[in-house]
């Protein structure tokens, strides 16, 4: 006998990420991943690049810098911090700390698929409510709590809707929560957002003993390659994270263009600007090519397409001979639709071009 995995490990379907080539073209356009569009702070490459002649240091194992500068910024507690490889470490050593058998873990359906992966590998069971108008619907999810429930995982804004809920929202759902349950925020995009109802979800963490608060580096920082992510949540919490992840879970230059880019407010600014000028001018010339934008708050505009599965799948194939990577979206239960980033200018107007054409031709 060979060494077997725990029972339903192999039923796990890993998880894809988006494309990155495209066979044939002779440029390729990055759509697929929700990378920000302007790159990384130039302080935050120089700071990477300075830790160059220390790599066979080991790292601060507390992140004790990287805390205290994500703390400055953000008006936080150093100490109610705790840094990651990436959002998903966190995500995953959540759920080995809190759920596993005959457990639950509850998400709503189009939620980032990492809550299930971590999930059941874990042995709980992942439990998904129904959206309303492709939206986390507090009524739906409460109405899913049971007694085996342990995590409720919230993207706020989500991925791959863009959607998000208010404050008044997000506050109807903690308070209808048992005390047992906890609730995790994931606010991965959080900086890409404007509205003014958007919760401001690390009050919730200091009022209550079972909410957590998830951030990321790869989004507004444009850090993705290095792996880097955060928590905000009781202490209590904190001890727990501080007990399962790994000593040194975040390496050094990671943490250096961490201190950097979290401190660079005029590159977050203006990657803000960026992305709130060329979402809306996406959303327009891809509604006037024939398809429907749907509202969102993140770097990347949901696009539906009246011809539904076939017809996305024609044009995700139609832009790819063309260099152009967008991101299907069939494993979050969106067949009928395609993600785009929001890239630089230049991208955004090749791609509203060729998915015109692409359009054309599922028509022809």
């Amino acid at each position: 006998m060979s060494p077997q995995p725990r029972p339903g490990i192999l039923d796990v379907a890993p998880y894809v990420g988006g494309e990155s080539k495209a066979e044939g073209a002779n440029r390729v356009i990055r759509l697929a991943s929700n990378e920000n569009a302007l790159g990384p702070s130039p302080k935050a490459v120089a700071a990477y690049e300075a830790e160059k002649d220390a790599l066979h240091r080991y790292p601060d194992g507390g992140a004790l810098g990287l805390r205290q500068a994500i703390a400055a910024a953000e008006g936080l507690p150093a100490e109610q911090i705790v840094c990651g490889a990436g959002s998903d470490e966190l995500i995953a050593l959540l759920v080995r700390a809190y759920a596993g058998p005959g457990d639950e873990v509850l998400t709503s359906a189009h939620a980032f698929l990492m809550y299930g992966i971590s999930a059941r590998t874990a042995g709980a069971a992942l439990v998904a409510a129904p959206e309303t108008a492709l939206t986390a619907d507090v009524d739906a999810l409460l109405a899913r709590v049971t007694e085996k429930t342990r995590i409720l995982f919230l993207a706020n804004p989500n991925n791959p809707t863009g959607s998000y809920i208010s404050e008044a929202a997000l506050r109807r759902l903690h308070a209808g929560l048992p005390p047992s349950v906890l609730l995790v925020i994931d606010a991965a995009y959080a900086e890409y957002v404007t509205a003014p109802d958007y919760p401001q979800a690390a009050g919730l963490v200091e009022e209550a003993d079972n909410v957590v608060m998830l951030r990321t580096f790869s989004k507004i920082h444009a850090l993705a390659a290095l792996r880097l992510g955060w928590a905000y949540a009781p202490p209590a919490v904190i001890d727990v994270l501080n007990r399962v992840r790994g000593p040194f879970n975040v390496s050094q230059a990671a943490q250096a263009a961490g201190i950097a880019a979290i401190g660079d407010r005029t590159h977050i600014a203006r990657s803000v600007e960026h992305n709130n000028q060329w979402r809306g001018w996406f959303a327009e010339a891809a509604q006037a090519a024939g398809v429907e934008p749907l509202p969102g708050v993140g770097n990347f505009v949901l696009l539906r397409f009246p011809g539904g599965q076939s017809q996305a799948e024609s044009a995700l194939a139609a832009l790819k001979r063309r260099g152009v990577l967008l991101r299907g979206v069939a494993a979050y239960g969106l067949a009928n639709c395609l993600r785009a980033t929001v890239g630089t200018e230049e991208e955004m107007r090749i791609t509203a071009e060729a998915l015109a054409e692409a359009l054309k031709e599922s028509v022809a």
